[in-house]
């Protein structure tokens, strides 16, 4: 025998089970906008939620950076911008913009001077792996080619004593060893 539910207790479960994934479905929190940030605060909120951009919605930013007023504000999250590691970087023109940032003498420079003398600390020492990663790789390709050239050599070598008459051998008749 099967039980019957009430139509009152069906439909209550069913706006409740409705309300709960309603919930799970909810957009997560905007992230600040590129004209939102005046705080170091607000800036490290921006620059976790650059994770989660798309292309096309990261070249937006790069847009809005390109048309935003050269303020402090601006030139440290066009700083960050330039130097997301997902992203095709410019570890120069970020370490410019920071550099503006860290010699200015108004109050918003000076209130983001602090974050930005960690990212252009952070973008220096990027730069110098990089440098010493491409001096790795050429040293790791000059080793290879010596490699090839001394194995083309040993090659050689072997070629040439498999010419050569076996030390072992007898001697032909009237033949001096």
């Amino acid at each position: 025998m099967k039980p019957e539910f009430p139509a009152q207790r069906t439909w209550t479960a069913f706006a409740a089970a409705l309300a709960l994934a309603g919930c799970s479905s909810l957009p997560p929190a905007a992230a600040p906008g590129f004209a939102d940030v005046d705080t170091p605060e607000a800036a490290l909120v921006y620059y976790q939620s650059l994770h989660r951009l798309t292309p096309s919605e990261f070249a937006r930013e790069r847009g809005n950076f390109a048309a935003a007023p050269r303020t402090a504000q601006a030139r440290l999250l066009g700083a960050m911008l330039l130097g997301y590691p997902r992203a095709q970087q410019d570890l120069a023109r970020a370490q410019a913009l920071l550099d503006d940032i860290l010699r200015a003498d108004d109050p918003a420079a000076r209130e983001l001077q602090p974050l930005a003398r960690v990212l252009a600390d952070n973008y220096a020492e990027r730069g110098r792996l990089e440098a010493q990663h491409e001096r790795l790789a050429l040293q790791l390709k000059d080793a290879q080619r010596r490699n090839a050239e001394l194995q083309e050599k040993i090659d050689r070598l072997a070629d040439i004593e498999r010419t050569l008459i076996p030390r072992g051998a007898p001697a032909r008749p009237g033949e001096r060893r």
